[in-house]
């Protein structure tokens, strides 16, 4: 759910402008230590990839040193691409992984597409979004997903004997399906944290995707979500089984639509570490 009356609420990043967000240039590695306390040094870049409709910004992240680890795609919320899900790939690549944050709406606008802060309640807010949300559609992403993970298995630093990874938020968990079912070969896992539309009557419905896919599935949903939309769990249940995709679908009891993100007014830590956890276990499952 990604609508207007089940939002991240306000968030509020001072880092979210465009000059901090150009600290690091796209051609140039960085070395970041981090999170405080990780021990795990990891390589930061900022990136372009070619896909069949443009070039694509990105932020790119694998552990320091020699290695190989398993490719995750990670697919923001509606506001894109910025420092909470930087943030994000970082810490995933101190676990051991080779993670991608691409802009989604790279086709209309280089990322950070907002800046400063960001209130979803706010109808001017909201309006900021209107002219770049139509250029996500799900054939577009099945292309992007496909160029992703080409990019990846190009990298030296991806273990291509592993499968990859995908892992979305708001909007971007059907993108997440979409990943599976364009790259089937490819994906071993796919995570959804409070993901809105994963089964409708469209003919574009995310969960039609499933009986292409080879992954083992974690879908997390949000308290106020399956309030509003109570059948939802169900029917994605249903579509999971149907096609014989191993799955956890759970509501997250007592936490607002987008708990798991830094930065937003219903950031749940509690809760979002414990999706972290889980996140890691598929992870470790499935890739």
């Amino acid at each position: 759910m990604c609508d207007d009356d089940i939002h991240q609420g306000l968030i509020e990043d001072p880092t979210l402008s465009r000059r901090a967000f150009g600290l690091m240039g796209a051609a140039a590695a960085g070395l970041a230590a981090g999170a405080a306390g990780a021990a795990t040094p990891v390589v930061e870049k900022d990136v372009e990839v070619k896909t069949p409709d443009g070039v694509a910004d990105a932020a790119l992240y694998y552990p320091e040193g020699k290695g190989a680890w398993p490719a995750v795609v990670i697919w923001p919320d509606v506001v894109s691409l910025r420092p909470a899900f930087r943030e994000m790939g970082r810490r995933l690549a101190q676990s051991g992984y080779v993670v991608l944050v691409p802009n989604l709406y790279y086709r209309v606008k280089r990322a950070p597409v907002v800046e400063g802060s960001f209130n979803f309640a706010n109808p001017d807010d909201r309006a900021k979004l209107t002219a770049l949300r139509p250029s996500v559609t799900p054939e577009g992403t099945a292309r992007d997903a496909a160029a992703y993970i080409a990019y990846l298995d190009a990298l030296p630093q991806t273990d291509r004997k592993k499968k990859v990874g995908t892992q979305g938020y708001c909007m971007g968990g059907p993108l997440a399906f979409y990943t599976a079912g364009a790259v089937p070969a490819r994906v071993g896992a796919v995570a959804s944290f409070h993901g809105g539309g994963l089964h409708t009557d469209a003919p574009t419905s995310p969960h039609l995707t499933l009986a292409r896919s080879h992954a083992e599935y974690l879908v997390l949903i949000a308290d106020n979500d399956d309030q509003k939309e109570p059948a939802a769990k169900d029917q994605i249940k249903a579509a999971l089984a149907q096609a014989g995709r191993p799955a956890k679908v759970e509501v997250y009891a007592g936490v607002n639509h987008g708990w798991t993100v830094k930065g937003g007014q219903v950031y749940d830590e509690p809760a979002a570490e414990k999706a972290w956890a889980e996140l890691l276990a598929l992870y470790k499952r499935a890739l």
